[in-house]
Parts: structure tokens; sequence; C-alpha cells
């Protein structure tokens, strides 16, 4: 084939693209048309020429990713993946942001095949795509060797003005050039345009400077130079230690006789009349209904096969590579087919007795150590907060661009960004990835925790000082609402382990989870403590057990729910109380609460008064006690000063507790 017939070809898909999107939107009477159309021949030379990856095969590991981070134009996406082979429809096409359709409002991960993460929260794809850089780069150090390159692929993204808006593109763009991530390219749609109309209005920096300054490679072209941008792809590849960044000088709804240019161009159906008028500007019959050009076809089905073929010999090469470093092929099985799993079994926690004291973030660092030790995926980092989280590995070295086989990321203080980059590398595979900060800023990296949990990706969040008890730095570093809002997010299993050895079993069980896991963790010691049911572990795992029966013997009184710090002060109340109690440790509510009526009973016996204790705020509690009038909890913020002093003028005692528990 010629290159004047590859550019034909391609000119067919990026017309197809146009019309397919038009139509769909039309028919859904909703979506965001101007993004797609203006990008339309970037998309055909992505999925007709540039990416390297197998549409019978969406999940081959060493496929090139693509991340749409302006998720709003997903009939991009969608349109190229039905041409380009993937198990999409024409008939999915056409049900379009309908209930229970494979092509929903924006793309979502394991929904739809060739979909690569969940878009729409616009700046997320963006960091996202440099989580799958990190994690190409890693990966390729582990595994490659001087004969044999099995991990060897790009990542490529599609930002808008919107995308560089949001300051998390800003926080994981200053990150990726510091890396030196050579192996991410990002092509910019500059069209100018926002919801409101002109970018003039708020944005008018120039955001190729800031690239440059970030350490990036910076290229530019109209989006409409097939060879223009073909030249730009070649010459992002050639720089392997710069990210880059192509600017495409575009139209929002290019072809649109009436719209292409406006901002009426961007989320809204264009209209029969519109449709009409745009099929016949770029010489389709009008009357053609998700029309699919007959060149773009028989392109992409010669492209299938050649796309099979690249992977085959890639397959190959695995298997020369396999028999050659069966030591490495064993690692690969671990970390890339999940059975790093088996391993769980040989991880050596830390042993703790009764009486020794120790911060919860502590016993966190000596379990992460010991975790990292066996499992060879786990990878992470903090928010420039090591020390404070323990959560340094010296001993597997730093993630640099001189040092890509580190399993440390310094993140810095990107908050943000690092939740969301750690989405991308779990989402590439082959890597687990945790991250850490203050519990107070987990408001910081809420939108990506959401996401995480959305996607199911399997990220652990270190969550350190998490409560009144930080002391001295006062209110704005004492939280008091964000143990309960992590909760809130549907998903997402947040643990508060109360001393040294429930810590230790939580970092096995947010490894065993399929989702992302919360530890909320202290900065003051806590005591071990004797655990009356002797399967403490395995009940654990079902977010609560036996910590204590009443002295006095017999059937409980009342009934004490505590979490992490406050297993202790419930322990301590119970015998000021003077009353028959029993306490509850509940690592997790969540998990408790799904389980079976029988075990929760177990427990929580039915009749008997249950009262709770968490240094946060009481909302959610009642679930558990029938009231939060049977809360010790705090409803409003935390002073500063010494922790003891803080808790004693904040009435968070253990007397408090006992006087409640007397109370009921």
């Amino acid at each position: 084939m010629t290159q004047i017939m590859d550019n034909t070809a391609l000119e067919a898909v990026a017309r197809s693209v146009r019309t397919l999107t038009m139509d769909a939107v039309q028919a859904a009477n909703s979506g965001h048309p101007g993004m797609p159309l203006g990008m339309a021949e970037l998309g055909a030379l992505l999925y007709g020429e540039i990416l390297n990856h197998n549409p019978r095969n969406p999940q081959w590991e060493n496929r090139d990713r693509f991340v749409l981070s302006a998720g709003h134009g997903s009939m991009f996406l969608y349109s190229l993946l039905h041409m380009a082979g993937y198990d999409l429809s024409l008939e999915d096409l056409k049900a379009f942001r309908q209930l229970d359709s494979k092509t929903p409002g924006h793309p979502e991960y394991g929904h739809t095949p060739g979909v690569e993460t969940t878009t729409g929260p616009l700046g997320q794809g963006f960091a996202n795509a440099v989580g799958m850089a990190v994690a190409e780069q890693m990966l390729a150090a582990r595994f490659n060797t001087p004969h044999h390159r099995v991990v060897d692929h790009y990542t490529y993204g599609i930002v808008g003005d919107g995308c560089l808006m949001e300051g998390i593109s800003s926080e994981a763009s200053s990150l990726a050039g510091h890396l030196g991530l050579g192996k991410l390219i990002v092509f910019y749609d500059s069209n100018k345009i926002s919801i409101e109309g002109s970018t003039d209005l708020a944005f008018t920096e120039d955001v190729a400077a800031r690239y440059a300054a970030y350490g990036w490679q910076v290229l530019s072209c109209s989006a409409y130079d097939i060879e223009g941008i073909r030249r730009a792809a070649g010459e992002a590849r050639n720089d392997t230690r710069r990210p880059t960044l192509v600017v495409l000088e575009s139209v929002i709804g290019q072809g649109s006789p009436g719209k292409a240019g406006s901002a009426a161009a961007h989320g809204a159906p264009f209209g029969d009349e519109e449709i009409a008028a745009t099929k016949e500007a770029i010489g389709v019959d009008p009357q053609a209904m998700f029309y699919v050009d007959p060149r773009a076809q028989e392109f992409f089905a010669r492209r299938r096969d050649e796309l099979a073929q690249t992977q085959e010999k890639w397959e190959q090469t695995f298997q020369d590579w396999a028999t050659a470093n069966p030591g490495l092929h064993a690692q690969w099985k671990e970390m890339l087919q999940g059975g790093y799993r088996e391993l769980l079994k040989d991880i050596a926690l830390p042993q703790y007795k009764p009486g020794d004291t120790l911060a919860t973030r502590q016993a966190s660092g000596a379990a992460l150590k010991a975790v990292a030790a066996v499992l060879p995926n786990l990878v992470g980092g903090s928010a420039d907060l090591a020390p404070s989280n323990n959560t340094a590995l010296p001993e597997h070295g730093d993630f640099t661009r001189d040092t890509p086989a580190g399993r440390t990321v310094h993140f810095g203080v990107r908050e943000l960004a690092m939740a969301a980059i750690a989405n991308g590398m779990a989402l590439h595979g082959g890597l687990r990835p945790f991250v850490a900060t203050f519990m107070v800023f987990s408001d910081y990296l809420r939108p990506a925790a959401r996401l995480s949990a959305l996607m199911k990706a399997p990220v652990t969040y270190v969550l350190t000082h998490d409560s009144i008890f930080v002391g001295e730095d006062g209110p704005t570093h004492q939280p008091i609402e964000h143990v309960e809002a992590l909760r809130t997010i549907p998903g997402m299993v947040v643990l508060r382990p109360a001393d040294a050895e429930e810590t230790g079993e939580a970092w096995l069980m947010a490894m065993e989870q399929d989702g992302p896991v919360a530890l909320a963790l202290t900065r003051q010691g806590l005591p071990v403590f004797p655990k009356a049911d002797p399967s403490w572990r395995e009940s654990l795992r079902r977010g609560a057990y036996l910590v204590q029966e009443p002295a006095q013997g017999g059937l409980p009184e009342v009934v004490v729910v505590a979490t992490g710090s406050e297993v202790s002060l419930a322990l301590k109340a119970a015998e000021l109380s003077g009353r028959a109690v029993r306490v509850v440790s509940m690592i997790s509510r969540e998990l408790f609460e799904a389980q079976d009526e029988a075990f929760r009973r177990s427990l929580l016996p039915q009749g008997v008064p249950v009262v709770a204790a968490e240094a946060g705020v009481t909302s959610g509690w009642a679930s558990i006690t029938g009231s939060r009038d049977r809360v010790l909890g705090l409803d409003r913020f935390g002073l500063s000063g010494p922790a003891a002093q803080v808790a004693s003028a904040m009435g968070f005692t253990a007397q408090a507790l006992a006087d409640l528990i007397k109370g009921v």
C-alpha cells in the first residue's frame, strides 16, 4: 500500500468518525460531538497506524495504551474501536448513552473492550496515563534483558483545554517531566473553546512554554495535517528521555458548516438539519445513517491481520525470553498473571506481644517491609511524607529516570496526581501500588480515590495521623470527618486497625482485596492487647471480632464497639464503668455490615445495647448502635495542643465513654 493510499484510507476513517459521532449523539439526544469531529484525523492515525495493539486480544500485555483524558468525547473512542475490530458492534454505537449499553456517556474501564481507564473528570485520565508510563518503565527495567525486550510499548493520550486547566494535570505533568517518561506521548486538542465560550475568558497561558519548563519535548502542527502528525509522532518516539506534548491546532466540530469553531459544537446534538449539512460538506450522503466508509472497513480488515501478526511475533520473543530466563518468567507469572496471591502465605509479619506499644503507622511500616520483601509487584510512595507515613523502602531502591527498577516513587507534594497516577499503574497491570499521606489530606486525593473504587483498581491508601491525637498541629491537621467520608465511597474498604497485630493483618487484607483499601493509622503509640477470639485473624476479615468479654463472666450488659485507637480506650472504659461489658474491635464497619445476620448477632446480641467509640464524626454509627446518642465521637473540629490535653478538653476520654456505658 502506498503512503497516498494510506492517507486516503485514513481520511475515510476520519470521515466515518464524524458521521458515526453525529448520528450517535443525535440518536441519544445527548453527548459531545465537537471533540470527535475536531480530532478525527488524529484518531484515524492512532488506530490505523500509530498504536501497537490487537483488537482480537485487547489484554495483550505489550500493547500500547491509549487514554482519552477528554472523556466527554467518548464517541471518538467508540467509533474507532468499532472500526478497528474490537467487540463493539454498530448496534452498540446506536445504543450510545443508553442503559446497559457498551457505549456509556464517558468511557468506563472494564465495561467496553479497548477502554484502558474510566475518564470524564478532566485531567484524571492524563494522570492515569502518567501512571501507565511509570508502570511500563518499571516493568521494562525489571524484565527486559540485553537479548529480549518483552516490555516495550508506549502510552498515548489526548487532552483538551479543560484537562490542562485542572490542577491535577499540572501536578502529573511536573512529575512526568522530572521522571523523564520518554514513552509518554500526549496530544493536546487545542481548539480554544470551552463550554462558556472562548478559552480567552479564563485560559490565556502559553501552554507550550509551561510544558517546556516541566521538561517535556513540545511539538506542534495542524490537527488536519496527517503528514505533520505522523512526523510529530515519530519525533516523539525518538526522544526517550522526555515525555512529549504534541500541540494540535484544531477546530471544535470540524466539518460542520454552522457550528465548527463555536461553543455550540461542544456538548449538544447538532440537529438533523446541521447533520445533513455536515455530511454533505464532507462528502457523505445526508440520508446515510451510522455511515462507515467502505474504504475504512477494508483498511481495518487488513490492519487487524497485521496487528495479529505483530503480537504473534512478540509471543515468539516472549517464549525465547522465558526459556532463557526461567527466574524472570516465574516473576512475570507472579506480577502479571496473579501469581502473587500464592505468595501471601509466605509473608512473615513482625510478631508482637501484649503490652508492646507503638503507633499503628510504625507497625504499618514494619508490615509494609515484610510484604514488599515477598511480593515483587508492591510499589509506591508518599506525598513527601515517607518519614512520617513510614512508607520508605530503601532496600528496594528509588524509581528515577536513571534507576527505573526502583520500587519507591517520590511523588512530591502532589496528593491528587499521586492517587490518579497510582490508578494508572494499577490499571496497566503487573503492579499493586500504594500511596501515602496524612488522613486529613485524603480530601486532596478523594476524586482519584473515588475512581479507584469505581474501577476496582487495587490501590492501597496509607493514611496516617488519623485523629485529634495528632495534637499540636491543631484542627487543620486533625481529621474529624475523613474516615467516615472515605466509608461513603462505594467499594472503598476502610481499615482502621487497633494495634500492631491488627495492622499487620490489615496489610495482608489489602493485598487480598480486588479493589482499593484505605488504612487509617495513628500517630500516637497504642498498646497491643490480648484478644479473646482465638480465630481473630479470620474474624477480622469479616470486619470485627471479640476482644474482651465481661470480667464478671456471663452475658454482657453492654457491647462497646470501637475502631483504631479507641479500642484501647474502650478497654479502659469497660473497667471504669463497673458494668458487664463486651468489647468488639471493628476494623471495617462496611465489611462487618456485609456479613450474614448470624455473624453479626454473634458479636452484637439482640436486645443488648450497643455503644460505639471513634475519634471522628458520629454519623454512620447509628447503623451499629441504633442511635447517634450512643456514640462517643467528635462532631466539631479539634484544638491545638498536646494530644492528651486536646482529648480531655474535647471530652474524649475513657471516663466519658464509661459514663456513656453506664447511661444505657
